[in-house]
């Protein structure tokens, strides 16, 4: 038992808030996507994923190796081939992410819509 209760979910200690700040960077949701369909080498993930860097996707990686969601893969070959796959705990979040796609292919445009109009005003007393 964690000794957590049902409204500490998102306390600085609590694993849950550690999980959500691991998922919501900016690159994590994309590299576990593109992972998704299997093994794949880093080459290929950076040319997959599209405005990454490599120094930004090897951290990416690392991170997500530490933190059980990927497996890093190197065979003993000349020349190196490492590759890397969702372990099976990362492959829980690939359901996660396609609903979060869905989402953004359904309300992207109003989100822009959104951002194109600005804040609205607000009323005094608000």
């Amino acid at each position: 038992m964690s000794g957590f209760g049902p409204g500490d979910l998102f306390l600085a200690d609590c694993p849950a808030r550690l999980a959500v700040e691991l998922i919501a960077d900016k690159w994590t949701v994309v590299v576990l996507a593109g992972l998704s369909k299997g093994p794949v080498r880093h080459g290929e993930l950076v040319e997959l994923i599209g405005g990454i860097s490599r120094k930004m996707l090897t951290q990416t990686l690392r991170r997500l190796e530490s933190h059980g969601l990927v497996r890093r893969h190197a065979y003993a070959e000349v020349p190196p081939r490492v590759e890397y796959e969702l372990t099976p705990l990362g492959a829980t979040l690939i359901e996660p992410i396609h609903t979060l796609t869905e989402w953004a292919r359904a309300h992207g445009d109003a989100v822009l819509d959104a951002l194109d109009a600005g804040p609205e005003p607000v009323a005094p007393g608000d």
